[in-house]
């Protein structure tokens, strides 16, 4: 997993954490988000096990999933995660070459933000989740 500092500017602990098994789709959304929210710590996870790895270090403020990985669907991670009460709240856009459907139904059902085509995706989708997160009540338990 690689890191890149910079300083946070909305959410939670102040880091996306990207799940993308492509070096070049990483470095595309990284450079994205930086351009969007320099100030956004980024984490890089390549499988879902090492997006679960990430998410035990702490809360992100947003996360962009790819759906095809080498260990699972990110459609099935977002269930996942939406059934996790430490992670239920946490903005996810689903960032895929091939949204599908299906895919696009899982996600739906996970709460997931937005599901876009990789070379649709820019800021706004990720402005609107931050809004939308910070717009949020959170649940007490």
């Amino acid at each position: 997993m690689q890191q890149q500092t910079i300083t946070p500017k909305a959410g939670r602990d102040g880091t996306c954490l990207i799940v993308e098994d492509s070096e070049f789709d990483r470095e595309k959304l990284r450079r994205i988000l930086a351009r969007a929210y320099g100030g956004m710590r980024i984490e890089f996870a390549p499988s879902i096990e090492a997006a679960r790895r990430a998410l035990e270090s702490g809360d992100k403020a947003l996360i962009l999933l790819d759906n095809n990985l080498p260990d699972g669907l990110g459609a099935n991670f977002a269930l996942e995660l939406a059934c996790d009460d430490r992670h239920a709240e946490t903005p996810v856009i689903m960032v895929s070459d091939w949204p599908s459907p299906f895919m696009w139904e899982k996600a739906a059902s996970a709460g997931v933000l937005y599901v876009v085509n990789k070379s649709e995706f820019d800021a706004r989708y990720i402005e609107a989740a931050l809004r939308q997160f910070k717009g949020r009540k959170r649940r007490v338990n």
